[in-house]
């Protein structure tokens, strides 16, 4: 690979309906020149925002994108604009299958592959595939990288991967991938840098709360275990993916409701999860907004919670006890009631809130003395993109 002497790195993180975009200079101190963030693509209200370092809006505009295309187009010309030297760019990459469990340069034999990997998860990976040939369109030259959120997970005890099934199915692939392992990597570096190597190395769960969802255990800097298994839609519920089902769900609808195929996997991540249980909206501040008008709303948030909870206790004991709970992603972030909630009734595995710190969305929001330090953190997926990408340039 050619050294670049230049230390602009891009970094690229498409989700389903929205597009997240940085810029860094990896220098000594990495710093942001500037970032995008896209969001409700091909759907009305639309919102597209761009801001340099310092937080001033450079671009801003309320005009619905028809989809992740047209979204990075138009990014893509407003940076060339500008004329800023790449080193290179990153690109998340939800689901490396079996194959890519580190950061790797992006040939045409990966694209390939990755088509392959398209029906596990149609939400993500179709629209990553086009962010990579939208950057080859404008920068035909710009060495482009995968940064798989699988790769976190890939090494779990083979015990948390294994799904009960004959074993030919184990060999095919189908196992427990766990997903979002980028926020994760980031976070035990942070946990790292700001309570010591001895905490990142303690038994640590990480509650990745957003649109989606999940949860991992972690140990040794490793994960252990996570709630996202085979695709995106399982574990906890989400905005509007459904979480785990009983498989027999999905046979009723199929044998009975005569659903297709097409209208499963619709109902299973676009109508389920908060969005199908409040009859509302996927987003978890509107259902708090209504839940003294709506019982629906009062029940959603109830039963996210509720799974929450669930999920911590049975992390914890795959951990086999627990020192640290962070919560992170824009509902952990951001919503002390939600964590007050999910804590309720933790206290026998030593999780007690301060319920000042947390209403203030404190850094540590347990109280002093408690056997479990609870923190909120802010999770950066795009700088640990930019820093697998620096890395990747250096060898």
């Amino acid at each position: 690979m050619q050294r670049v002497k230049d230390n602009h790195i891009l970094a690229i993180n498409s989700g389903s309906s929205s597009l997240k975009i940085a810029l860094f200079r990896m220098d000594k101190k990495e710093t942001v020149d500037l970032s995008a963030r896209v969001e409700r693509i091909g759907l009305s209200g639309c919102h597209f925002r761009i801001k340099d370092g310092k937080g001033r809006v450079l671009f801003e505009e309320h005009q619905r994108l028809r989809d992740h295309d047209a979204a990075i187009n138009k990014f893509l010309k407003w940076l060339q604009k500008r004329k800023t030297p790449l080193a290179a760019v990153g690109h998340r990459v939800v689901n490396g299958g079996l194959n890519y469990d580190l950061p790797e340069l992006i040939t045409p034999r990966m694209e390939k592959a990755l088509i392959g990997l398209e029906p596990l998860d149609p939400d993500h990976l179709p629209q990553e595939l086009k962010a990579i040939k939208a950057v080859r369109r404008f920068y035909p030259e710009l060495t482009q990288v995968a940064c798989f959120d699988t790769a976190f997970h890939r090494h779990m005890p083979d015990i948390a991967q294994w799904y009960p099934l004959p074993r030919e199915l184990w060999r095919e692939g189908i196992r427990r991938y766990g997903f979002h392992g980028l926020s994760y990597e980031y976070l035990i570096h942070e946990i790292k840098r700001v309570a010591g190597a001895k905490a990142a190395r303690g038994r640590v769960i990480i509650a990745h709360l957003g649109n989606g969802a999940s949860m991992a255990a972690i140990r040794g800097g490793k994960s252990m275990d996570t709630t996202m298994g085979f695709t995106p839609t399982g574990g906890l519920m989400m905005g509007t993916r459904s979480g785990d089902l009983d498989p027999g769900v999905i046979l009723y609808l199929l044998r009975e409701k005569f659903m297709p195929l097409p209208a499963v996997s619709d109902l299973v991540n676009h109508r389920s999860g908060l969005l199908g249980v409040s009859g509302i909206s996927s987003d978890l501040r509107d259902l708090v907004a209504q839940k003294t008008k709506n019982p629906h709303a009062l029940e959603a948030i109830e039963l996210f919670c509720y799974q929450a909870r669930k999920f911590v206790g049975a992390l914890a004991g795959v951990l086999g006890g627990l020192d640290t709970l962070i919560f992170t992603a824009g509902i952990g972030e951001n919503m002390p009631r939600i964590r007050r909630r999910i804590c309720q009734r933790l206290d026998f595995l030593g999780i007690h809130l301060d319920p000042a710190l947390n209403e203030r969305n404190a850094e540590v929001i347990s109280r002093s003395g408690s056997q479990v330090t609870v923190r909120v953190m802010k999770t950066n997926e795009e700088l640990m993109i930019a820093r697998h990408t620096r890395s990747l340039l250096r060898h």
